[in-house]
């Protein structure tokens, strides 16, 4: 019987990937945090809208750290993924499909949702 080499299990954390790999996976888990806060934000919709007592506890809410904090995450999410989003649609038409340029492209679209999310926090917290 020949033997078979197995299966190795590689340790995913040492490897170091590009910029591009780091847009990719960001664009993803931006796209996961907005789908998941459709439903809580439809929840204080449909609390605030009830009756006067729910828009105060919706007011309420709205000004504690939490939830500062949520609306600084889904801004970034929204910037990044719309960035990463007009970024993928240029790739498909074979623009900036240069091992550099789709590098910078992907630097550019961090740094933009990096920025947006610096803003917020500003804005949010003074």
């Amino acid at each position: 019987m020949a033997s078979q080499t197995r299966p190795k299990n590689l340790d995913l954390l040492r490897f170091r990937l590009p910029a591009v790999g780091y847009a990719s996976i960001a664009h993803r888990i931006s796209g996961v945090l907005m789908f998941l806060a459709i439903p809580l934000f439809l929840y204080l919709l449909e609390l605030s809208l009830s009756h006067p007592e729910g828009f105060a506890q919706v007011a309420a809410l709205m000004s504690s750290v939490v939830f500062k904090l949520i609306v600084v995450a889904l801004v970034w999410a929204l910037v990044h993924h719309l960035c990463a989003g007009i970024r993928y649609l240029l790739l498909d038409i074979d623009v900036g499909i240069e091992k550099a340029a789709a590098r910078q492209s992907a630097i550019g679209v961090i740094v933009i949702g990096g920025v947006a999310a610096l803003i917020t926090l500003v804005g949010v917290f003074l």
